[in-house]
């Protein structure tokens, strides 16, 4: 099957919102069990210079606090208010906004970036890629980040295979295969899937460059419990129905305390590589030669 190609009905619009609105009342599980973003992702993208970043979709500022961190100004945006509450709460330093990647709060031309850390595919794509193309300065960047399970790793595949109904049925007018479960080695170009959708030719729109890749391996601690939180910040669980979060929250744990790469320790490394799609924000002059072409 290829990666992005589900069976059964597709998810209605109305549900894939509803989904991307369900984070709020996980905010604390979510701020401590999901993974991070390595510093070289950041300076990958962004280089060692300060610069001014807009980050839309912030959440509870896990990127925003590796940014930060790394020396750039920050306007944190975000649109569920318990999220944004987590943000500042443990975010010293940044400017937080209530907004959507659709209706950026900032002001023509003022950003040097724009960064997405797992929040673009709850994008709806021609008006967000106008908006971000609006706040950047010519030649700003715009990256789109997502942290993938490393399903080289036998019971990172397993953990995959619990979790393969969260992928299935979804919208397909969303933008970026979702949330690319599953596209790790497809990516990479060592899996046999073949990539449909926005995977197979991506794009940040008219006004950006042609996208550039690129991965950075690293691990998250955990221990069984905090495995199963982890699950349950996720917003297929989040919107599930009770017998269906419970029956996953077992299936996870019983993963945790049984699979024989598991078995007896207290802590394990969960494996993520952390996949980035860069591209540049053409100048004037540029968008007006493309045109022409």
């Amino acid at each position: 099957m290829a990666v992005n190609e589900y069976e059964g009905p597709t998810m209605p619009r109305q549900n894939w919102e509803t989904r991307g609105r369900s984070f709020g009342s996980a905010a604390d599980a979510y701020d401590s069990t999901r993974p991070g973003y390595p510093v070289d992702a950041v300076r990958w993208i962004l280089g060692d210079e300060p610069r001014c970043v807009v980050e839309l979709g912030a959440g509870t500022g896990i990127l925003t606090r590796k940014l930060i961190a790394c020396g750039h100004e920050v306007v944190a945006v975000e649109p569920d208010q318990a999220m944004l509450a987590r943000l500042t709460d443990t975010t010293p330093g940044v400017t937080a906004l209530v907004g959507r990647a659709e209706s950026i709060p900032v002001p023509d031309a003022s950003a040097d970036a724009v960064l997405v850390g797992h929040a673009y595919h709850w994008f709806r794509p021609e008006p967000a890629h106008a908006e971000m193309a609006r706040v950047l300065r010519p030649r700003g960047v715009l990256a789109a980040l997502w942290n993938l399970r490393d399903e080289s790793v036998p019971w990172s595949a397993e953990l995959s295979a619990i979790l393969t109904d969260e992928d299935r049925g979804v919208d397909r007018e969303s933008p970026a295969a979702v949330m690319l479960h599953g596209a790790l080695a497809a990516l990479r170009g060592t899996g046999d899937a073949n990539m449909s959708g926005w995977l197979k030719s991506p794009s940040f729109g008219a006004e950006f460059g042609a996208i550039e890749r690129n991965f950075f391996p690293h691990s998250v601690t955990h221990t069984a419990e905090t495995l199963v939180e982890l699950v349950q910040s996720r917003s297929y669980y989040l919107t599930a129905a009770p017998q269906r979060q419970a029956e996953l929250s077992g299936q996870v744990r019983r993963l945790a305390l049984t699979h024989p790469d598991l078995v007896g320790r207290e802590a394990f490394e969960m494996p993520y590589v952390t996949v980035v799609f860069r591209a540049i924000r053409m100048s004037p002059r540029m968008d007006t030669l493309t045109a022409g072409r």
